[in-house]
C-alpha cells in the first residue's frame, strides 16, 4: 500500500515534485509535515488542519509510549482513531528524545535505558520494540530507533554511533517483516558532520532496501550552511526512486533550498513553537507580534496572504490577545504559521511541475539576502 511516484524533476535542480501512497491517502510531495508529538499538533483541532490542507502529520513514539500508552492506544483503534485524524501519520521511533530529554541514559548494543522525564521511572527501548511500539499506534510510516550523534562530535565518536544506528536498522528490518503492520519503515541515515561516515551510513541502509530514507542528526547545533552540505553530502548515495525526508528542518526560506537538493519531506516544530511565542512568518519577513508597534495596528498580518486569520483579524487585535495571554492567541497564530508553511510548499510544488522552480529558487534567494541586509 506504500509507493513513491515521481512526476516531474527540475532540470537545474535535484527538486522533484511526487505523489506519496499510504494505507491513508495519497500525499503531494514535496511536503512539509506538522509536528503532533503526543497524538496533537498544538492549539490546532483536527478539522483545522484538514481545512488547512495537512495530508500527514507526526506523532512520537517515546511520548506516546508514556502517556497515554502504546497499548491503550492500540485498544482504542490506534493512533488514527484515538485522535480521529483518518489522514496519515508519521512516527519517530523516540531516539532524539531518548537522548535529549533523558540525562538519565545507558546505551549498549541491546538498546538504551533511560528514565522518563515525566517521573523518573526506568524504561528500555531496543529497536525492536520500537517497531511494536509504533506497529500499536498503526502509524503509516515508522522510523527505526536510532542514536542521535551529538554536535559536536568527534570522527571516532560519531563512527560508533553511526555504526550503532546501522546495526539497529537491521534489527529494526527483520522485526517489522516478522509482524503484520499497517504502515512501512524509514531507517536514518547518520553520520553526524563527515561526509565519509554519511556516505557508508546511506550505502548501508540502501542495501535493506526499504520503501524510503531518513537523514537525521542535523539540526542539532551546528551552522546552517554546514546542515546543507551534509544533505549534499548524502543525497548522491540514496536511491533516486524512493522518497527522502530530512528531519527537524527548517525556516521558511530554508524550505526551498532542501528541495533543491532532493529532498521530499521535511518536520519542524518552529512554525507551531514560534506561533506560540508571537513570532509570526509573512511574505514581508518575521513579525514579533509583542512589538508595541502593532499596538494599534489595523492591518491585517500579512496582505498577501489568504489564511482565515489574515482575511478576518488585525495586528493589533493579535498583539492584544497575545499580551492578554489569551488561548485565542495561540490558536490564531499556530493556523497562520502553519498555513504559511504549507502554501509555501504548495507553490514550490506548483513550481516545479510548472518547471519554474529555479527562478522561484532564485527570487527566493534574492528575498532571503534583502531580509538579511534589513
Amino acid at each position: 500500500m506504500f509507493r513513491f511516484e515521481i512526476l516531474k524533476t527540475d532540470p537545474v535542480t535535484k527538486a522533484r515534485a511526487g505523489l506519496l501512497h499510504t494505507p491513508h491517502g495519497i500525499i503531494e510531495t514535496p511536503v512539509f509535515m506538522p509536528v503532533g508529538t503526543v497524538g496533537t499538533v498544538k492549539a490546532m483541532t483536527q478539522q483545522m488542519l484538514e481545512d488547512l490542507g495537512a495530508r500527514i502529520i507526526l506523532g512520537n513514539t517515546y511520548h506516546l509510549y508514556l502517556r497515554p500508552g502504546h497499548e491503550l492506544i492500540r485498544n482504542m483503534g490506534g493512533l488514527h482513531k484515538f485522535m480521529s485524524w483518518d489522514r496519515s501519520i508519521l512516527t519517530d521511533s523516540g531516539g532524539f528524545q531518548v537522548f535529549s530529554l533523558s540525562k538519565l541514559r545507558r546505551i549498549e548494543e541491546q538498546g538504551v535505558t533511560f528514565r522518563s522525564h515525566l517521573d523518573g521511572s526506568e524504561h528500555f527501548f531496543s529497536p525492536e520494540s520500537a517497531v511494536q511500539i509504533q506497529n500499536a499506534l498503526g502509524s503509516d510510516i515508522q522510523m527505526q530507533l536510532d542514536e542521535c550523534t551529538a554536535y559536536p562530535a568527534s570522527h571516532e565518536e560519531a563512527r560508533k554511533s553511526m555504526q550503532l544506528s546501522a546495526r539497529w536498522a537491521e534489527r529494526a528490518k527483520t522485526e517489522w517483516l516478522s509482524t503484520p503492520s499497517p504502515g512501512t519503515l524509514f531507517p536514518i541515515v547518520q553520520g553526524s558532520m563527515y561526509p565519509d561516515l554519511r556516505q557508508e551510513s546511506a550505502e548501508r541502509l540502501v542495501a535493506l532496501d526499504l520503501p524510503g530514507y531518513a537523514i537525521g542528526g542535523l539540526s542539532v547545533g551546528e551552522p546552517r550552511p554546514l546542515t546543507f552540505d551534509i544533505v549534499a553530502a548524502t543525497e548522491p548515495h540514496l536511491p533516486l526512486e524512493r522518497p527522502r525526508y530530512v528531519m527537524g528542518v527548517g525556516m521558511p526560506d530554508e524550505l526551498p533550498e532542501y528541495v533543491a537538493l532532493g529532498v521530499d519531506m521535511m518536520d519542524c516544530v518552529l512554525p507551531t513553537r514560534n506561533a506560540r511565542n508571537g513570532t509570526l512568518f509573512t511574505s514581508e519577513g518575521r513579525v514579533n507580534i509583542r512589538n508595541t508597534q502593532y499596538a494599534s495596528d489595523p492591518s491585517p498580518l500579512d496582505p498577501n496572504c489568504t489564511c482565515p486569520v489574515c482575511q478576518r483579524y488585525s495586528r493589533a487585535y493579535l498583539r492584544h490577545l497575545f499580551q492578554a495571554g489569551e488561548l485565542l492567541s495561540s490558536i490564531l497564530n499556530t493556523c497562520h504559521n502553519l498555513h504559511f508553511y504549507l502554501d509555501r510548499m504548495r507553490r514550490i510544488r506548483h513550481a516545479i511541475l510548472a518547471e519554474d522552480f529555479s527562478s522561484y529558487l532564485s527570487v527566493n534567494r534574492k528575498a532571503t539576502e534583502l531580509s538579511s541586509i534589513e
